[in-house]
């Protein structure tokens, strides 16, 4: 029977990881795979979530299940964290589901999607994350995309982007990236968001926000700003947390579907149909993640100790990103790559061509996606120079 199965190419990103390990050139600098690295290239598990997880497991006396829609500290204290203290002023009106990550919000999210609204279709971002694309079109659903970003102004194409959504017919849904947008590291402003949340509650459209990188952008407040915005316009909307990246938590698969709904009795079907569908799916989601972030969140010590500590992982991004800029412009002649510098979160994108991409990797053993886009993160002050003479060498620079 399964010599029928056709052979799967390597992924494009954890493809990358893979010829980078299998490397053994000293100079090699990898700026593919979206994970937070400090100094020496290592990812580290923030101090506040050490101690927690130290303290739970002495005193953790059970392993049992939970329910479906996973632990309830949890899930209160990450849609406090993403929505503000009065839950963007309709605490009664949100339904939560805990999923393994960020990639399991999403697709609990479509799945909900698929039974309430089975005509929809799902508009996402020119370009947007890799993975959006085949985690909700394996839902079933058909995918569109909305005009987002200029490769040559390297700037949104913000009045494209909102006639599109004028056109759209109500309930069309909308995928949005919170902060931080991956790829291109390119996001809105406030002013821009308050035309994209007015444009959603006029034309009846449903806003499904991923946000998978708060506190890495600007702050914990600014980077979930634009949630709690449209959520005190729009009657409905969804929510996808991931606290991979600002927890350091990448392998234990902790996220959260947050759902706004119009009252609180739809909120409690919503939490119901929620459970139906995890249990579906992966009957229960991992609890360890859960109970460290939950831990972190309900303890003002830890929870002190890691905002400390992730306001310092984004001061450092930012810092790499002027230094990256810095180098780029000395290896090509004064050319501009201030942009670079007005992007947040740990990516941006090259104007790079697969091929370029393909002579990074083979000649200068620098690593970055098909693309172009690189992890910030994966930049120091020990390789910036020979990444930024290797980028300038590809595009063709003495």
């Amino acid at each position: 029977m399964f010599e029928t199965l056709p052979r799967v190419p390597d992924d494009p990103i954890l493809g990358i990881s893979a010829a980078f390990k299998r490397d053994t050139t000293p100079l090699k600098v990898d700026l593919g795979v979206g994970v937070y690295k400090d100094d020496q290239g290592n990812t580290p598990v923030p101090a506040a979530v050490r101690r927690a997880e130290a303290e739970i497991i002495a005193a953790q006396k059970t392993k049992t299940y939970l329910t479906p829609v996973g632990n309830p500290g949890f899930n209160a204290q990450v849609a406090e964290l993403v929505a503000g203290t009065d839950l963007a002023g309709r605490k009664g009106d949100w339904a939560t589901a805990q999923a393994p990550g960020g990639s399991g919000a999403l697709r609990l999210g479509a799945e909900l999607l698929r039974l309430s609204s089975p005509g929809s279709k799902i508009h996402v971002s020119d370009p947007t994350w890799a993975n959006h694309v085949p985690l909700l079109g394996s839902a079933g659903f058909q995918l569109e995309r909305y005009p987002y970003y200029s490769a040559t102004r390297h700037a949104v194409e913000f009045e494209r982007m909102l006639a599109h959504l004028e056109a759209l017919p109500a309930s069309a849904v909308v995928l949005l990236h919170a902060c931080c947008h991956n790829p291109t590291g390119q996001d809105l402003g406030m002013t821009q968001w308050e035309a994209i949340a007015d444009v959603c509650a006029r034309r009846g459209l449903l806003p499904f926000v991923d946000i998978a990188y708060q506190g890495l952008g600007d702050d914990l407040e600014r980077d979930a700003a634009s949630i709690r915005l449209i959520a005190r316009q729009v009657p409905e909307m969804l929510v996808a947390v991931s606290c991979s990246k600002n927890f350091g938590l990448y392998r234990e698969r902790t996220g959260l579907l947050m759902v706004l709904t119009s009252s609180t009795e739809r909120a409690a079907i919503a939490t119901g149909q929620l459970g139906r569908l995890a249990r579906t799916i992966w009957s229960m989601p991992p609890d360890h993640g859960a109970a460290l972030v939950d831990r972190v969140l309900s303890q003002p010590e830890l929870r002190r100790s890691w905002s400390d500590e992730l306001a310092t992982m984004a001061a450092r991004i930012n810092g790499l990103r002027q230094l990256l800029a810095d180098a780029l412009v000395a290896r090509t002649h004064g050319t501009d790559f201030s942009w670079i510098t007005r992007q947040r979160g740990m990516f941006s994108r090259l104007d790079l061509t697969p091929a370029m991409v393909d002579t990074l990797r083979e000649q200068h053993h620098v690593y970055c996606a098909p693309d172009g886009r690189i992890n910030i993160a994966g930049v120091s002050a020990g390789n910036v120079g020979h990444v930024a003479a290797s980028v300038a060498a590809v595009l063709g620079y003495a």
